[in-house]
């Protein structure tokens, strides 16, 4: 029995290992991309950003919020950096200096979260973050992982156009996992996700020997470079666009804790709160000195979860020391970064079809009628259109508030807060009252 127990942590901490890599992987090669850094540092990033994930996965689950919940790159924050990125031009700014504002927003931020966490805020943010906020921010979260990962199944060649075959597969991959998912006994079905790497990527290597991996790189030094991006400076457009960006980034903290309390049948302790916002604070000063994107629980999570449906912590620790050793050893990034990236998000995209089940259930318990709808619908569906927007219909608003205005994310959650604040809605379920309760103790 305990041999078969010592097995099952053994494939579940790969499995948590190949969650969080694939997670973080795409985050450091996209800046160093968009900043147009050289092969060395966009290693050093990698290596550095494997190192601080693993690291503040394993501290979180032992004494922040103490679930096993991925501590990663914000997703927020990483679209926000690529826009600044991209708006350099037309700000009349070197991407340096972008990075370099970039950075002084991401560490007095950082400064921000600690101070805030340390002096009791704890109830005055959740307060802000209403349980319908939170709902909203689970529900925009899922679609707009659905929409990442999709489009990262579809293979597109050179003139544009789709590559038919590995879309396919990928497709064919999304199925499998699905059905072992669905109809797997408990065993397989658990252990979907892994299986679903294990089995896909040697015969997408098998059929396709030249198409595309996470990442193409030779080695390089990959040691520790401080501030890549630029050294910090006082460029306010930016460093304030990266600040107001960090803050609403604690709403990741609130919505984790939340849905995995849900999960663990729980009501955590304000501590647990103050605890995680130290940490994340404290992680996102340590990575903006090396060009890391500034850290956050991911709710996504908790889809990974629903899927595995094994919530020891003892993998979750495992995996994170892995992670760690993928950093510290020299190659073993770059080897791992070999993955399709067809595989990689056909099997996320069946890992997050269980966050929008979470988030379906969050509102379950709301009885809407032709006016309460507007709190829930309202957000919810302008933040879907500007993401389905083209992003060059924003290109004629000034360039410092391109990056929040196109980011639909960003104002659903926000239009969220205004009408939460604003307006006093009927309720007709005392669900977010319980909630509320809850969280304040």
């Amino acid at each position: 029995m305990n041999q078969s127990s010592n097995k099952v942590t053994f494939f579940a901490s790969i499995q948590w290992m190949f969650f969080i890599f694939v997670n973080v992987v795409v985050v450091p090669i996209s800046i160093g991309a968009a900043f147009e850094l050289s092969t060395g540092e966009i290693v050093s990033i990698l290596r550095t950003s494997l190192v601080v994930t693993g690291a503040a996965c394993i501290l979180q689950g032992w004494i922040g919020h103490r679930y096993p919940l991925l501590e990663g790159p914000s997703g927020i924050i990483w679209g926000v950096m690529l826009t600044l990125g991209a708006s350099a031009p037309s700000l009349g700014l070197s991407l340096k200096e972008v990075g370099g504002g970039i950075a002084t927003g991401m560490l007095l931020a950082g400064a921000v979260t600690i101070l805030l966490a340390l002096f009791g805020a704890v109830s005055f943010i959740n307060k802000i973050f209403k349980p319908m906020v939170m709902n909203v921010f689970l529900m925009l979260l899922s679609i707009q992982l659905a929409i990442i990962f999709f489009d990262g199944m579809i293979s597109v060649a050179e003139d544009g156009s789709m590559n038919v075959t590995i879309t396919l597969f990928s497709l064919v991959i999304v199925i499998f996992v699905a059905f072992l998912k669905i109809k797997g006994n408990r065993l397989i079905s658990n252990f979907s996700l892994l299986i679903g790497i294990v089995v896909g990527w040697p015969i997408f290597k098998l059929l396709f020997p030249d198409a595309g991996s996470i990442a193409s790189m030779s080695e390089g030094s990959g040691g520790l470079i401080l501030f890549p991006l630029g050294p910090p400076n006082l460029q306010l457009s930016i460093v304030i666009m990266t600040f107001i960006a960090c803050l609403l980034n604690m709403s990741n903290t609130f919505a984790s804790i939340q849905a995995a309390a849900v999960i663990y049948k729980e009501s955590p302790e304000r501590n647990r709160y103050r605890n995680s916002m130290l940490l994340t604070g404290g992680y996102s000063m340590i990575g903006s000195l090396f060009g890391l994107v500034a850290y956050a629980p991911f709710a996504s999570s908790i889809g990974f979860l629903e899927s595995t449906q094994i919530y020891e912590k003892k993998p979750y620790y495992w995996g994170g020391v892995m992670i760690i050793a993928l950093g510290v050893v020299p190659g073993l990034a770059v080897m791992l970064a070999q993955l399709p990236i067809t595989v990689g998000n056909a099997v996320l995209f069946v890992a997050y079809l269980q966050l929008f089940g979470t988030a379906l259930k969050s509102v379950r318990n709301y009885a809407f009628n032709s006016v309460t709808v507007h709190r829930f619908a309202a957000p919810v569906l302008l933040g879907v259109s500007i993401m389905m927007a083209d992003p060059k219909l924003f290109t004629s608003l000034p360039s410092v508030i391109q990056p929040l205005v196109s980011n639909g994310f960003i104002i659903g959650v926000l239009l969220s807060i205004v009408l939460e604040h604003t307006i006093r809605w009927q309720e007709d379920s005392g669900t977010a009252e319980k909630t509320e309760q809850l969280n304040s103790k």
